[in-house]
């Protein structure tokens, strides 16, 4: 019997708007079957055969776009069918302009322990500019309504080289979430994703964006002020008080095994990496009729674990462990990748210390460049 997962992520695609940035699995919510997607899910849910999780997440869309009675019933029936006995994190996501009274106090009275609020950024006018909802009067209201139900593991997002933003800006944006007193940041430069509106407006040149020299920066100062700030920097856009990591996330760049569950969720689970159908209505229709919704399934290579590993395990402070390494894989890693790690050592973008691989601040905002470097030729 292989070891089943210990984490699973739970997709809720509903918004009540849609950002210009985003590409995720998502639809506006307005006529949207909503019940009969949370009955699908918890009967996903419930088919799959879980053992004890230590991690459950809780992603969008916005899970918070939907009632405070919809929410109250999706997390009253997860607890029912998933043993959280052992559950040491337990995130969802929540929208500042969506996270009412009543949804917290939904939230307050269920096993959830960490809330990820969208933030974005703290300033209303690029707040439109980038089709958010909320304000940032709104910002404060959840952050201290949250604290005072008892919420102190609360995250924000925020993206910086954001159209038109200035230096001055990001200054502000991190000044701002300083002052939250929260203990975790994540913080991400804008990506711009195909079928978005703002890849649409690029294409067009009607997008004022950062220049690379810049976005770089704003990166450099962000690094700096926040671990001025007693933050680590413990992945590449993630930062954290002392033992307050995202544990869900570690996960994810530890490339362990994790369950996926919702239209469009990803999973990965007996080394399958899989992803369910995106659509609601085929969603529905797959759980009715096949009891799972898998669109595609990829069976892993050994060689592709492998690329894995560099891929997601670099992105972290702590980077890959080359005993782990050799010691999940069976292989040699002078062998594989000497050559490779001596021009990178010789660049500047890795070091190795303690055993372990790790890049540098040059590295890390070159990110995708040294993880290419781990791709094997056939």
């Amino acid at each position: 019997m292989l070891k089943k997962p210990t984490s699973a992520y739970v997709h809720i695609p509903f918004c009540t708007q849609i950002c210009y940035y985003c590409d995720f699995s998502k639809v506006f919510i307005k006529n949207q079957p909503v019940d009969a997607y949370l009955q699908a899910l918890i009967r996903e849910i419930e088919l799959a055969d879980t053992g004890k999780l230590r991690t459950l997440y809780i992603g969008g869309g916005t899970p918070t776009a939907i009632t405070a009675e919809q929410l109250d019933y999706l997390l009253t029936h997860l607890e029912k069918i998933l043993d959280l006995s052992q559950v040491e994190e337990y995130t969802i996501e929540a929208n500042p302009g969506d996270l009412s009274p009543e949804k917290i106090a939904v939230l307050q009275k269920s096993r959830v322990n960490r809330v990820s609020l969208g933030v974005q950024t703290f300033n209303d006018k690029h707040l439109k500019r980038i089709g958010r909802s909320h304000n940032e009067a709104q910002i404060y209201d959840n952050i201290a309504a949250l604290k005072q139900a008892g919420f102190d593991n609360i995250s924000i997002d925020l993206i910086y080289a954001l159209p038109g933003q200035t230096m001055e800006d990001v200054r502000e944006n991190v000044a701002k979430a300083l002052a939250l007193d929260i203990p975790h940041l994540s913080l991400y430069s804008l990506i711009l994703e195909h079928h978005t509106v703002f890849m649409n407006k690029m294409r067009r040149g009607k997008l004022n964006l950062p220049t690379e020299d810049l976005e770089a920066e704003m990166f450099d100062y962000i690094i700096a002020e926040l671990e001025k700030n007693g933050f680590e920097h413990y992945e590449i856009s993630n930062f954290t008080k002392p033992t307050m990591e995202s544990r869900h996330n570690l996960m994810y760049w530890d490339n362990d095994e994790y369950y996926g569950f919702g239209a469009g969720a990803s999973g990965y689970v007996d080394g399958v990496r899989y992803r369910n159908r995106g659509p609601i209505q085929h969603y529905l229709k797959a759980i009715t009729e096949e009891g799972h919704a898998r669109l595609s399934e990829e069976f892993l290579t050994k060689r592709e674990m492998m690329e894995e590993e560099f891929f997601l395990g670099l992105r972290k402070k702590s980077g890959v462990s080359i005993a782990r390494f050799e010691k999940k894989f069976q292989e040699n890693f002078d062998g594989l990748y000497g050559e490779a790690v001596k021009e990178l050592l010789a660049d500047g973008l890795v070091q190795i210390t303690d055993g372990r691989l790790r890049m540098t601040k040059k590295g890390l905002f070159l990110g995708d460049t040294v993880a290419e470097k781990f791709i094997l030729e056939v």
